[in-house]
């Protein structure tokens, strides 16, 4: 996982790409998976130990929010709007390319 992170940093520097080097590194770690077509032992333990304190990640949002709620109060309709639409175009995207998958393989 480190160094595909890294990898997507390298990327994402030296070809001056718009994109953070870890979703670059994560979109490198899927396409390796998908050519291998198994998850090793080491990266599925890693993968566990990191799901179980994912609720440990959203404390600093969490402050964050608490902090600024005065600028959350003034802006709170542009920030809805840009949750909801981020959120709808997410779906959108994921849900045509589950599509597109499914038609891949055969599937509907």
């Amino acid at each position: 996982m480190l160094a595909c992170q890294v990898a997507g940093e390298l990327v994402a520097r030296f070809a001056h790409l718009p994109l953070p080097g870890p979703v670059l590194g994560m979109a490198l770690l899927a396409v390796i998976l998908a050519a291998f077509k198994r998850i090793p032992e080491g990266l599925a333990t890693t993968s566990d130990t990191l799901l179980r304190a994912m609720p440990l990640f959203f404390i600093p949002a969490g402050v964050g929010i608490l902090t600024l709620s005065d600028t959350f109060r003034a802006a709170w309709f542009p920030i809805s709007v840009a949750l909801l639409g981020s959120t709808g175009i997410a779906l959108t995207v994921t849900a045509l390319a589950m599509k597109a998958i499914l038609r891949r393989r055969g599937t509907k």
